[in-house]
């Protein structure tokens, strides 16, 4: 296992090269004068250029990326161009945001989906058909859709939670519940919606394999064979739903960020984009895909745990 996750870590570092590499030159192509915004329209041709040339926004684009990259492998991710402040502290003071939406949102997909899917594959009948609708539904809502429906619903019209904001953990742990139900709820009602299917039509498919058979034919309890064989068995296909539905998340975030008026990673992409703050938006590049390796690093293990295959490669 232990080699399994340093493999990972090593593919890992291409990945971000060519990543912030690509971000670098598409940011590049975002119409607006980063001088320009900042001055205003007002601003003379030679006080832009001064502050172009203090930004460093005058040089050749490769030499800005490897003069940020530098910066990067030193720990430093430059200064954002309109706030002044320090990528790394902008950044590290949003994450923990935008990291409980899409950890909060992976675990109720996680429970959510599996639950569903696995009453549904035992029950069968109305339920399964029920399910496959409610999957069909859930696939053509998008979550910017289902957030602002969900605030007219439960923030305005029954006032149950907060329709905007964002509480701290530390500050009150219930606060910080409350703040993030819809959210989450937004975020993880269509990969709830996926996992399940994919977890009935595995257990369902699992269930009418021959060693199911002669494990009831020996009278083993059906609860055993439920939760010891077809679960587990069903469960590794959804890893894989699971994990696509968490890097799916990250971009649910600037949406749902927005929606909620949550200060995340999410929001600060939009503003970033706004502004042509190429250091902020090359450090949100960096961020998300640290995520997504996480995420990605995740998956593995979980297939670790539940096949022991994988685990011995």
């Amino acid at each position: 296992m232990l080699t399994l996750v340093l493999r990972r870590l090593l593919m890992a570092i291409p990945l971000l090269l060519v990543v912030t590499s690509v971000m670098f030159v598409l940011t590049s192509f975002i119409p607006g004068d980063p001088a320009r915004i900042i001055l205003g329209e007002s601003a003379s041709p030679a006080a832009v250029e001064a502050l172009r040339s203090q930004l460093g926004l005058d040089k050749p684009l490769a030499q800005q990326y490897f003069e940020w990259l530098a910066g990067v492998l030193g720990g430093d991710l430059g200064t954002s161009i309109y706030s002044g402040e320090s990528v790394t502290n902008l950044l590290n003071g949003r994450l923990a945001a935008t990291g409980s939406l899409i950890l909060l949102s992976t675990i109720v997909v996680s429970v959510m989906g599996i639950a569903l899917g696995m009453a549904s594959a035992v029950k069968g009948g109305r339920l399964g058909r029920l399910l496959d609708s409610i999957s069909l539904v859930g696939l053509a809502l998008p979550s910017f859709w289902v957030a602002v429906v969900a605030v007219a619903l439960l923030a305005v019209a029954i006032p149950l939670f907060p329709a905007t904001g964002y509480v701290p953990f530390a500050q009150s742990p219930g606060g910080w519940l409350r703040s993030l139900v819809l959210p989450v709820f937004a975020l993880s009602l269509v990969g709830t919606t996926i996992v399940a299917k994919q977890v009935r039509d595995s257990a369902l498919d699992v269930m009418g394999k021959d060693y199911v058979r002669v494990l009831r034919a020996n009278g083993i309890a059906e609860r055993s064979i439920l939760f010891r064989h077809v679960l587990r068995n069903a469960s590794i296909p959804a890893v894989t739903m699971i994990g696509l539905g968490a890097i799916a998340s990250l971009t649910g975030t600037v949406f749902v960020e927005n929606v909620f008026v949550i200060p995340g990673l999410g929001q600060t992409a939009v503003s970033a984009t706004l502004t042509k703050d190429l250091p902020l938006l090359l450090g949100l590049g960096l961020y998300f895909s640290i995520f997504v390796v996480l995420i990605n690093l995740a998956t593995d293990l979980a297939y670790g745990v539940l096949n022991p295959k994988v685990r011995a490669a």
